[in-house]
């Protein structure tokens, strides 16, 4: 198919606490919302991950389909549960986690038997999105699997894309954690970063680990002000992002940017157009609460630049 997506990584469970100390439940992780909000801007997404045969496991798959995203990739483990995580806000619209995900079912997505036959049917799409969360979650036989989906992928004419989002518990290891990311840096055809991302692992030298580990890719680095700079896809560019009048809660500011910027990218705009309009679903997002916005707060698509 043309354009056609997978998203890899895990989706959990979410708490999120109100100000008067009780919890709305909802469901995220980032690269579900960067497949939620890929399928909203009429992108092809299927969803590769693992989930329990439990009601909650259920209502996650349906809510996926009713988005567009498709399931077919999505393994249901018995006696496994999602994983969960509660989401506290700050005033400032800054947001920390807490997470109980040890035995949640996406660890298992690559394990064998099944991720030998998951691999191949990976390397079949057209583009494959993962994140430092995604390699994060998985045993070392099943990152070497997925690394092997995706060398394949890539020799069949894939892109792959791949996504720094560096969470520091799920990285006891710093040293593998660097490893890992520079095998990813040097299997990515885009990659998305922040400064945020790459300075507890690489220190102040992050973005020269990205030239050196990445020479051949569209290099996005989002700084430290509200702007990006893009290497990699001609000259060297940035482009900044517009005020946000009201921050209320910055969870999935980055999944929202990459989607909007993929989008475009696919359809043909350039990196500074792709990251105008990055900025703008992300800029919408942070203006709810939550990782997924209603459908209706989504911004009216941009006239063609």
């Amino acid at each position: 198919m043309h354009n056609h997506v997978v998203c890899i990584g895990e989706c959990m469970i979410e708490l999120r606490q109100r100000w008067d100390g009780l919890l709305d439940r909802s469901f995220g992780g980032d690269t579900l919302n960067t497949a939620v909000y890929l399928a909203r801007l009429g992108v092809s997404v299927d969803y590769a991950t693992a989930l329990g045969e439990d009601p909650w496991s259920d209502e996650m798959c349906a809510a996926w389909s009713r988005e567009g995203v498709g399931t077919g990739l999505v393994r249901r483990v018995p006696d496994r549960l999602p994983g969960l995580y509660i989401i506290q806000t700050a005033p400032s619209g800054e947001r920390s986690f807490l997470y109980w995900r040890d035995n949640a079912a996406a660890r298992t997505l690559f394990d064998p038997p099944h991720g030998a036959a998951l691999g191949e049917r990976l390397a079949r799409y057209d583009m494959l999105y993962l994140s430092g969360i995604t390699l994060s979650i998985y045993a070392d036989a099943a990152r070497e699997s997925l690394f092997g989906a995706l060398a394949a992928a890539r020799a069949r004419g894939a892109r792959v894309v791949f996504d720094t989002n560096f969470r520091p518990r799920g990285w006891p290891d710093r040293d593998l954690a660097r490893k890992l990311y520079r095998q990813a840096f040097a299997q990515s055809d885009i990659v998305l970063a922040s400064v945020e991302d790459l300075a507890p692992l690489f220190g102040p030298d992050g973005e020269a680990e990205l030239a050196v580990h990445a020479p051949g890719a569209e290099r996005v680095l989002k700084l430290a002000s509200p702007c990006v700079r893009i290497a990699g896809a001609g000259p060297e560019i940035t482009v900044e992002a517009q005020p946000v009048a009201r921050v209320v809660d910055t969870t999935a500011a980055g999944d929202s940017f990459a989607a909007a910027y993929l989008a475009a990218r696919l359809v043909g705009h350039g990196p500074a157009a792709a990251a105008r309009a990055g900025h703008r679903l992300a800029g919408a997002v942070v203006g709810h609460a939550g990782a997924i916005i209603p459908a209706t707060a989504m911004p009216s698509p941009e006239p063609p630049p």
